[in-house]
């Protein structure tokens, strides 16, 4: 169980450092900042390159809500379920401070959002709490469905962190604008207790949402797509 826990604090750190890093230290350089598109990649990145590092070891979830789909949709013991939360809550947090330590070291730097999600005033372009809410559940729903699908044994195995990863990057390329992506309470948090702006009293919506989204696409996943696939066949614990 500790090399479980341990891959998926070291994976959630990777994701939030290297995506989050990308927004707080790359992507406002005039000139050469690196934009949406690359902040969107770099996320995706981060999911691709840690899921075939430890993804072996722990199923490389590193989002507390893909931990609470996979539960639901019967590929995850139920019992591993807050240790999973609480292993990937501590690699965020690690990684926002090492992040923060880092982006610090620039004479004249400032937090202002610092790579946090939010809605209305916090929003990146001003979308209100109602299309934050629902964009976080819908996208959250597909990332599901594309997690349950691409590991399912009744596809070719070796190609699910490749689909995924790029799942990642176009859920993040859709919705930056809004909330500047979430799908991932761990990654919302802990980012949100070093930003200026106020993320953290918005924090809610970026753990209700993504946890509603990730149980309709596990339930679509095992209701609907896949009645016929039994928990032997997909890992099921």
């Amino acid at each position: 169980m500790i090399r479980k826990l341990s891959a998926e604090a070291f994976g959630t750190f990777w994701l939030v450092f290297g995506g989050c890093g990308s927004a707080v230290l790359a992507a406002g350089i005039p000139e050469l900042g690196i934009g949406y598109a690359g902040v969107s990649l770099a996320f995706g990145l981060t999911v691709l390159t840690m899921a075939y590092a430890v993804g072996g070891i722990s199923g490389g979830h590193f989002n507390p809500a893909v931990s609470l789909g996979l539960a639901i949709g019967n590929r995850f013991s139920w019992g591993e379920l807050v240790p999973y939360w609480i292993a990937q809550l501590f690699g965020s947090f690690v990684a926002a401070g090492c992040l923060f330590v880092i982006a610090s070291g620039m004479e004249g730097w400032t937090p202002g959002g610092f790579a946090s999600n939010g809605f209305g005033e916090l929003s990146p372009h001003g979308y209100s709490m109602m299309a934050a809410l629902l964009i976080e559940i819908i996208l959250t729903a597909g990332f599901l469905l594309v997690i349950l699908g691409s590991t399912s044994s009744k596809v070719p195995g070796g190609f699910a962190p490749i689909s995924i990863g790029l799942s990642l990057t176009l859920i993040h390329l859709i919705s930056i604008p809004v909330t500047n992506t979430s799908v991932n309470p761990a990654r919302s948090t802990s980012v949100a207790f070093y930003a200026e702006t106020g993320a953290v009293s918005q924090l809610w919506l970026f753990w209700v949402a993504p946890l509603i989204g990730a149980a309709i696409g596990a339930l679509i996943w095992r209701y609907l797509l896949s009645p016929d696939e039994a928990p032997e066949d997909t890992g099921g614990e």
